[in-house]
Formats: structure tokens, C-alpha cells, sequence
């Protein structure tokens, strides 16, 4: 298959140049009624906090562009009283940003800038959905042609796009339900060891699952992403300043990000079974210096399995088309490290099974892993990559114990 139907963005290296030194959360739930602000701020708070600072140390913000109710600089002030002046960008939150913000940051803290920069994210669509209003089908049903040329025909919303994905990579690889339901076991079982998981206390067998009806065909609900209200955030600064900090520095050692042509018009992509992790992942790794047989533990953007499965596939961790074999069995248990041919995923649960918080959760997960803070800790976890996802584009980042 060509790939002309997408590109990789041009980044100069930041290897060595950013340390994550703080991770926070709001608790994941379900509807909750908390508002996306008060859910970010509590999360910068413990971010802060993990890293042994004060609000009056931050001097950067990074946000998502784009969607309502994140954070702002008046709202850091009025939580926590301060006054400094702040570096604003909107080249953070959460998806592909959540792993493409670091880069933002670098040129920010090498500049002078701002010396600890707080990347947040916020979503509350757990109550928005159960008061009639918000989600992510919003945007879709929104878009103009995808309103004019899409929904008249029934192409919507997201179930119904990953669902003809999901098909066609049965089709042309011989994919089955059950190896797609291998990647939902696998991420259940993670999330009743987290306590901070929305599913932590509902199990599932691969028996459970395939017994389960179709929703979408060939998708059934557990196939599909959470709906929550949560937040969470990650605090950079430079290697230097994180290591008279309170915890261990992770290292940013690499970044990439793809791009497809169709944008999120995903019928019209050139290869219906990839994402553009197949530009941003090679981009990454050759910034870092690594390849996929370094990486101890990965972490992706999971709206579906079957989208988990790609991804797994387009950045290099198995062949094109292996996906399903590859994933079959205990392979992404946290307890069947790569030394024993496994490869642990989405520790915390993921989309899946931790909560719906876009991606930023994922990044949180893996700098607690390189910590050995995990709740479902993997062995001797030295290299960590969270592969971000839109659609339209993503993201790989790669981080190192220092």
C-alpha cells in the first residue's frame, strides 16, 4: 500500500531536553456533576504537588484548543491566589497532544520562557450526556460535510466509522472477534487492579465478551470507549530542574506526528485499515535513538479495539495484518514483560476501562510506570511509548528513566 495518502511532521530533535517531574489526576467517574474546570484544577493540584513545588513555581500553561470549559490562566489564579505572568499555548491537553505537547514546551523552556510548564486536561462528558447535551459525536453531527454528505446516509457517529474499519481489516487479514475481544480482556483485568478505574470492579472474560450481542457489527460495547468526567495533568520542566525535585525525572527522549490527507473524514483515507502512526512512530523513534523492541511498555489512544490494534500494528511493535495474532492470549498482560514475549498495554486500562479522558491518562499511567509508582507495575519498566490518536492525525512519544 502507497503512503501518499499522509505525511510526517517535520520536528526538530528535543531528546534529552524535557523531564516530566509532576503527574496529578481529578478521580475518573461516571456522571459526577463536577464542572471540567474544578476538575483540572484539582488535578494541577496534585501534579504540583507530586513534584514538590507551589502554584507560585508555575509560570506555563498548556491547554487544548479548541474544546470548552479547559483551563485558562484567569482560572489558575483564582484557585490558587497567584499573580505571575503565565506562557499560555494551546498546543497541549490531551489525544495527539498529549503526546506532542512536550515539544511545545521544549522550545518554551529553552528560551526562557516559562520554567515549569503544567500540560492539563478536562472533560465532563459524562454529565453532559446525561443531561441530552455534549460527547463526542457532537463534533461529527456538526461538521458541515459530514452533516451534508455522511449522516443522510447513515454513516455516523463513531461506532459506525471504527465498525466498517473493523471489518475491513477482518476482511484483508483474517482478524477475528475474539482477538479483538483479547485486547478488551486484557485492559478490564488492568483496570480491576487500578483503584482509580471507572471499571475496577466489573471483570470480563474473553467467554463474557463473545457472548455479548453486537452493537455495531463486528463491535460489541466492550469494544468501545467510556464516557466520564475526570482530568489530569503532567508538569515539564528541564532534566537540570527536575533532578532537585520530589520524584524520579522521565525524560522525553523522542516525538513524532502523522498526519493523514482525509483528516477525519475517514472514508476518504488512502489505506482504511492505518493511522498515521505509520508517519508519526518511525519519526519518534529516530529522534529517541530507539526502535519498538526497546519500548517496556506501551500505552495508546483506544476509542476502540479495533483502533488499538492498528496502532499496535503501524508502530512497529508487529507486521501489518499480525495485529490479531500478535494480541492474542496474556501477550499485553503487565505481568508478561518483553522478555517474556509480551508486551504490556494500556496498564491502567486505557479508554477502555480507566476512564475517557482523551489520552492524557495514558501519559500519566506510563511516567508512574517508569517510576515504579504503577498500581499494575511492570518489571524493570526502562522505556515507555504513548501513541496519540484523532483520526486525522497522530502522535508518539517516548520516554526514558533518566
Amino acid at each position: 500500500m502507497s503512503l501518499d495518502w499522509g505525511w510526517a511532521t517535520p520536528l526538530e530533535s528535543i531528546a534529552g531536553q524535557v523531564a516530566i517531574a509532576g503527574v496529578g489526576e481529578a478521580p475518573a467517574s461516571e456522571r459526577s456533576d463536577r464542572s471540567a474546570l474544578d476538575m483540572a484544577g484539582a488535578a494541577i493540584e496534585a501534579a504540583i504537588a507530586d513534584a514538590g513545588l507551589t502554584p507560585a513555581d508555575i509560570d506555563g500553561l498548556m491547554i487544548q484548543k479548541g474544546m470548552a470549559g479547559q483551563y485558562s490562566a484567569a482560572a489558575f489564579h483564582a484557585r490558587f491566589g497567584t499573580r505571575q505572568d503565565l506562557w499560555v499555548s494551546e498546543a497541549g491537553g490531551a489525544m495527539t497532544w498529549a503526546g506532542t505537547a512536550p515539544y511545545a514546551a521544549a522550545a518554551a523552556l529553552r528560551t526562557g520562557r516559562a520554567r515549569h510548564i503544567l500540560n492539563v486536561f478536562a472533560i465532563d462528558w459524562a454529565s453532559q450526556k446525561a443531561a441530552g447535551t455534549g460527547g463526542p459525536g457532537d463534533y461529527h453531527a456538526g461538521e458541515r460535510m459530514k452533516a451534508g454528505y455522511e449522516l443522510p446516509f447513515g454513516y455516523y457517529p463513531q461506532p459506525v466509522y471504527f465498525a466498517g474499519v473493523a471489518r475491513r481489516h477482518m476482511h484483508e487479514y483474517g482478524t477475528t472477534e475474539a482477538q479483538l475481544g483479547a485486547i478488551a480482556v486484557a485492559q478490564r483485568v488492568h483496570a480491576n487492579g487500578h483503584p482509580g478505574a471507572v471499571m475496577r470492579e466489573k471483570p470480563l472474560t474473553l467467554d463474557q465478551y463473545l457472548a455479548r450481542p453486537m452493537l455495531v457489527d463486528p463491535l460489541r460495547m466492550e469494544d468501545f470507549c467510556l464516557i466520564s468526567d475526570g482530568a489530569a495533568a503532567y508538569l515539564m520542566t528541564t532534566p537540570e530542574r527536575a533532578s532537585d525535585l520530589a520524584k524520579p525525572p522521565v525524560i522525553v527522549q523522542g516525538v513524532g506526528e502523522g498526519v493523514s490527507r482525509a483528516g477525519t473524514y475517514f472514508s476518504q483515507q488512502g489505506d482504511f485499515t492505518a493511522t498515521p502512526q505509520r508517519f508519526a512512530a518511525p519519526a519518534a523513534f529516530a529522534m529517541a535513538g530507539l526502535s519498538p523492541a526497546d519500548v517496556d511498555v506501551l500505552a495508546v489512544y483506544d476509542p476502540f479495539t479495533i483502533v488499538a490494534l492498528m496502532q499496535i500494528e503501524d508502530m512497529g511493535f508487529c507486521a501489518k495484518g499480525e495485529g490479531g495474532g500478535f494480541v492474542a492470549g496474556d501477550r499485553l498482560s503487565h505481568a508478561r514483560g518483553r522478555a517474556k514475549g509480551g508486551l504490556p498495554f494500556n496498564t491502567h486500562g486505557g479508554l477502555l476501562s480507566h476512564a475517557y479522558l482523551l489520552g492524557i491518562a495514558h501519559v500519566v499511567e506510563l511516567v508512574r510506570q517508569l517510576r515504579g509508582e504503577a498500581a499494575n507495575q511492570v518489571a524493570d519498566a526502562r522505556v515507555a511509548a504513548y501513541g496519540g490518536f484523532t483520526g486525522g492525525d497522530a502522535s508518539t512519544l517516548l520516554m526514558v528513566c533518566a
